[in-house]
């Protein structure tokens, strides 16, 4: 069997579902490519058994037929190739697959496709329509806060919550919350479910920077996302996620409003001098000031930095871990944030001052404990 095809199209095509083939698979027909030829079509599938990723680009090829070729010895040969057409020839009976081109010939050792696992079909909910902008936000904002606790499988993956008129994100890995909500989204029906980190990171690299639809559908094991020629398939987390709505603080008297890169700048160049296992930064509150400090006493090193901000509520002073606060003030787009507080022994809950009217951004850190308050 032989198709013809261009090297750099296929290439494209490998390198865009490349992240789910891992180095050393539970079976080792996973460290290959599932090829499939139909109707001029070359479909090609890579899983590592709890997710699979599909795409498929037209070939030259008058059979149909399937063989599973080696990942990486096929992606460094196509790296290596400048843009031409090659023929690949597929030997269904010995699984050896030589590809031709204008510089040489090339044979390498493919594997029976049908030892390759059988993609799981979702059936069972009513499609759900994303645009691929949103959608690509939505994991841009959540993701760096999910958990890679595997003992707490439910916040190794990101809540997807449907709702007739709103769809809400939420990561959390017990030090920090994330919640995105759009409400220009509608689902028009009610679910929760929670999507593996792995298989968000790899949509978020497979998501067109061009604006696109993302058809999401999905049953009680697995989730489909499908847009242009690509699909994605991945087991859900079968857990229960934490309640997070009672760890959100509702009353939060003391409001703080900053310049989103000023107090960022600050707290970059303060935690350099915090204590290298705390990572801890001060915060102190008092008039329209807020005071930036840190200090690490097994080094004697300490520094201080004073902000103008917008502060409504009690003097006060709370730390936070430096590391998580710069993440999360590096996912707001808006310049200036609003920072609200009760007490330095409860969470403080972050948020753009001024937000788009379809999204809704709340992020939530727990503070670390300072030795005046202990």
């Amino acid at each position: 069997m032989k198709f013809i095809v261009s090297s750099s199209a296929l290439l494209k095509q490998l390198q865009s579902i490349n992240g789910v083939v891992t180095n050393n698979p539970v079976v080792p027909i996973l460290e290959n490519f599932l090829f499939e030829i139909e109707d001029g079509k070359l479909t090609i599938t890579a899983s590592d058994l709890e997710t699979s990723m599909m795409t498929e680009l037209p070939v030259e090829a008058r059979e149909t037929g399937r063989i599973a070729a080696p990942a990486r010895i096929l992606l460094d040969t196509l790296k290596n190739l400048p843009d031409q057409p090659v023929t690949f020839t597929l030997d269904e009976e010995t699984y050896t697959i030589e590809i031709a081109s204008s510089n040489g010939r090339y044979k390498l050792a493919g594997e029976n496709a049908t030892d390759f696992p059988r993609v799981p079909v979702v059936k069972g909910s009513a499609p759900v329509e994303i645009p691929s902008t949103s959608l690509a936000r939505a994991i841009n904002k959540t993701i760096f806060a999910v958990s890679t606790d595997e003992l707490r499988p439910a916040m190794t993956g990101i809540l997807v919550q449907l709702a007739d008129n709103q769809v809400t994100f939420v990561a959390t890995d017990g030090h920090r919350l994330l919640r995105y909500r759009r409400s220009d989204v509608g689902a028009g029906q009610t679910a929760n479910i929670i999507i593996p980190r792995k298989a968000f990171n790899l949509l978020k690299g497979a998501l067109p920077s061009e604006a696109t639809t993302v058809r999401v559908e999905f049953n009680n094991s697995n989730a489909f996302f499908s847009f242009n020629q690509m699909r994605l398939v991945c087991r859900l987390i079968d857990e229960r996620y934490p309640d997070y709505e009672n760890v959100i603080p509702v009353s939060n008297p003391n409001k703080l409003i900053i310049s989103r890169q000023e107090i960022l700048n600050s707290v970059k160049r303060i935690s350099i001098y915090s204590n290298k296992t705390t990572h801890q930064v001060r915060l102190r509150l008092a008039g329209s000031e807020l005071t930036v400090s840190a200090e690490d006493l097994d080094f004697s090193n300490e520094a201080n930095e004073k902000l103008a901000c917008q502060y409504d509520g009690e003097d006060m002073e709370i730390g936070f871990n430096a590391k998580f606060l710069q993440e999360m003030l590096s996912n707001i787009d808006s310049e200036e944030i609003t920072l609200e507080l009760s007490t330095p022994n409860r969470a403080g809950l972050l948020m753009p001052t001024l937000a788009d009217d379809n999204e809704s951004i709340l992020m939530l850190v727990m503070p670390v404990m300072l030795n005046n308050y202990v």
